[in-house]
């Protein structure tokens, strides 16, 4: 049995290898919908692994709190237009728990940091306190981060954002406005080339101002998009997650409208950019596989019809209605897992073309390989199975006289 299909993948491969164009061409779509399929996956997979990495250097005590969102539970700028179900009051009484090293609320402001006319776009604003920067792990490169004791009115910036409102990445003591309000800079954070981080936040390019100046300028009131958290330990960050469930519950009467995100869970969502075009992709991959089966079952009918003679002959001196089944399926099988294999390294090698215009690199699963198997695997033998079959059916009669 194993030397008959050695013949049998001989055979096919001398057969698919005299038609050169023609075989290139039919396991094109599977090429195309393996690749978009595998670059999608690979970069989101590279999302997940930054967070995760992050995660973990950070010692793995790391919780975040979110309002509950229907849609998506990333902290994003379009969630500072939606009603969020966190408090400040919430947040001082988490900060009671003798279990939690630091806590931090962040507050998204509606407005635009900006000097004179100069109003860069993509930056954002929040509203924190100091302890912001010891659960984040954000570096001051000039200057010093918000403490206690500084005015209400100071601002700590991202290097970028820096950058792009004063031309310098040295602006302590510059001045900026949000929403009509002066606040003057005391510290320029270390660029860290990290949009991607458990904190959905770009502090390259953020604004960083006191909870209390976020409450003024939000109308005296501090809706908060996330609390941070970090556990005196990781041993203790369950115990300190439970008690901060009960007491989030007991605050809000009993409603969960609440979120409490912790270790691998906090990567598990992914942007809705990613999330957008890893449907899109799926769609195209379906497509594209559906397009490239169809080619499948027509040049494979197309060999059936060739070979009627050889069938014929094959089966006068003995092969059976199974031999011939084999014989032609491998064929497709082989042009399949060829265009597979095509499609998962073009799938990588343009998600790294991609990755040079981001800040991460695609990552490699054995999960992405083991789809991209399966799926060449499982065309091959949906849309080969057919002319395969019709091949075995052949009368050897019929098939010899058909070609005299």
């Amino acid at each position: 049995m194993r030397l008959l299909i050695s013949d049998h993948i001989t055979n096919a491969y001398e057969s698919l290898r005299s038609n050169r164009l023609r075989t290139f061409l039919t396991g094109l779509g599977i090429t195309i919908g393996v690749a978009s399929i595998t670059t999608v996956l690979a970069l989101s997979a590279g999302v997940s692994s930054v967070i995760h990495q992050q995660i973990t250097a950070l010692e793995g005590n790391i919780a975040v709190i979110r309002p509950l969102s229907t849609t998506s539970g990333d902290l994003t700028v379009q969630q500072t237009f939606t009603p969020s179900t966190l408090t400040e009051q919430d947040y001082q009484a988490l900060m009671k728990n003798k279990d939690i090293k630091h806590i931090a609320p962040m507050m998204i402001v509606a407005g635009i940091p900006s000097k004179g006319d100069t109003k860069p776009a993509g930056t954002s604003v929040i509203a924190s306190t100091p302890s912001l920067q010891d659960i984040a792990k954000l570096e001051v490169r000039d200057g010093q981060f918000l403490d206690d004791v500084t005015n209400q009115q100071t601002v700590v910036v991202g290097e970028q954002l820096s950058v792009d409102l004063f031309g310098t990445n040295q602006s302590v003591g510059q001045t900026l406005t949000v929403k009509g309000k002066r606040f003057t800079v005391i510290g320029v954070l270390k660029r860290s080339n990290d949009p991607i981080n458990f904190s959905t936040v770009d502090f390259d390019k953020t604004a960083i101002i006191h909870l209390s100046a976020g409450k003024e300028l939000a109308g005296k009131t501090a809706p908060l998009q996330q609390i941070s958290l970090q556990a005196t330990s990781a041993a203790k960050l369950q115990p300190a997650l439970q008690a901060v469930d009960a007491e989030l519950a007991r605050l809000h009467h009993g409603d969960k409208d609440y979120t409490i995100i912790s270790g691998r869970d906090i990567a598990a969502s992914t942007s809705r950019l990613f999330q957008l075009i890893q449907g899109v992709s799926a769609v195209i991959a379906s497509v594209s596989l559906l397009v490239g089966g169809i080619g499948i079952m027509n040049i494979m009918l197309v060999n059936v019809a060739e070979r009627t003679r050889e069938i014929g002959l094959r089966k006068a001196v003995g092969a059976s209605n199974a031999h011939i089944i084999w014989q032609f399926l491998i064929e497709s099988l082989i042009i399949s897992l060829a265009g597979g294999i095509a499609g998962y390294v073009a799938g990588y090698v343009l998600a790294f073309i991609i990755s040079t215009f981001l800040t991460f690199d695609p990552a490699f699963t054995w999960y992405i390989a083991g789809l991209a198997g399966a799926l060449s695997l499982g065309v091959g033998v949906v849309f080969g199975i057919y002319p395969a079959v019709k091949a075995s059916r052949k009368d050897p009669i019929e098939s010899l006289r058909q070609y005299r």
